[in-house]
């Protein structure tokens, strides 16, 4: 799938505006849903570990949006 420069600076702003948010959202839901005692948490490492997995997530199947987004239009 090739997108232009434009229609990509254009779902790069609306993934990270609606789509990062909703992400961020449904993450820390399923990490309630896993540990629904607060006493029964897991250790703060393995929480940072927990997070930053589902934090990088999102990023790869999106990077090709992202890629060349915040250089000028080679087009132009």
């Amino acid at each position: 799938m090739v997108l232009s420069h434009k229609s990509r600076k254009r779902w790069s702003l609306v993934i990270l505006l609606v789509g990062l948010p909703v992400y961020v959202i449904v993450a820390v839901s399923i990490i309630n849903w896993l540990y629904p005692d607060p006493m029964m948490l897991p250790p703060p490492l393995v929480q940072l570990g927990i997070f930053v997995g589902i934090g990088l997530l999102w990023v790869f199947p999106l990077k090709f949006i992202f890629k060349g987004v915040g250089q000028a239009d080679p087009d132009a």
